[in-house]
C-alpha cells in the first residue's frame, strides 16, 4: 500500500514519534512525504521515503495529484488546527480530494493508530480491488 504522511510544524515531533512506533508496520508498505516531514521521519526511523517538495513549496499538491490518480492508498495527515496557516486551501484541498477520491484519512493520532492497525490486520485490502 501507498501512504501518504504530512505533518504541520506543530506535529511534526509527533509524526516522528508515531512513525517510531509503528516502524514495523510502515517499513512493508510504500511511504510518501513532503519534504520536511520525509526528512525528519527519515532521520529517526531510517524508513525510505518518497519526498515531494515541501508542503508550503508545492508538496501538498504533488501529493494531491498521486491521490487523485489513485496512486495513494492511505493518508496520515497530523494538521495544527490552532494555528492559522497561510497556505490553509492547500492543506484543505488534501482533506478534500480524500473525501472525493475515498481515501482513508487520518488528522490526528487517534484516527492514525486506528488507520495503521487496521492496516497491519488486513482490513485495508478492499483498496486492491478499488484500484
Amino acid at each position: 500500500m501507498n501512504i501518504g504522511l504530512v505533518a504541520h510544524d506543530a506535529k511534526k515531533k509527533l509524526m516522528q514519534n508515531f512513525c517510531i512506533a509503528y516502524r514495523g508496520i510502515l517499513s512493508k508498505h510504500a511511504l510518501f512525504a513532503t519534504g520536511t516531514t520525509g526528512r525528519l521521519i527519515e532521520e529517526v526511523t531510517s524508513l525510505s521515503i518518497h519526498k515531494y517538495l515541501s508542503g508550503h513549496l508545492g508538496g501538498t499538491q504533488q501529493l494531491g495529484a498521486q491521490i487523485e490518480h489513485n496512486e495513494i492508498d492511505l493518508v496520515i495527515f497530523l494538521r495544527d488546527p490552532l494555528t492559522p496557516k497561510s497556505h490553509e486551501p492547500d492543506v484543505n484541498n488534501i482533506v478534500r480530494i480524500c473525501d472525493a477520491h475515498n481515501i482513508p484519512l487520518a488528522t490526528n493520532l487517534a484516527t492514525a493508530e486506528l488507520l495503521v492497525k487496521s492496516l497491519d490486520r488486513g482490513d485495508m485490502e478492499w483498496r486492491e480491488m478499488y484500484k
